[in-house]
């Protein structure tokens, strides 16, 4: 009995709707396919704003510090 294989690829469907996948090491053979799509968003990378890089070094009040952490407890050990 034969392994079931994976492929993962990105791939275009055709004006007419038809996709085509070539498997030239399974050539005449008969197969069973699952074919699970999802479309790929054309949605652009969100950036940041003009506004909040304007924001970088306006803090005017007295220095910011980071208050001492004082000593972590300790753990048990996980394994």
């Amino acid at each position: 009995m034969d392994t079931m294989q994976t492929l993962k690829m990105t791939a275009r469907v055709n004006k007419d709707g038809t996709l085509q996948i070539q498997l030239p090491d399974h050539s005449g053979e008969a197969l069973d396919i699952l074919l699970v799509y999802q479309p790929i968003s054309n949605q652009p990378k969100r950036q940041w704003s003009q506004k909040f890089l304007q924001t970088f070094g306006a803090w005017q009040g007295e220095s910011l510090e980071r208050a001492p952490q004082g000593e972590q407890q300790e753990r048990d050990v996980l394994m």
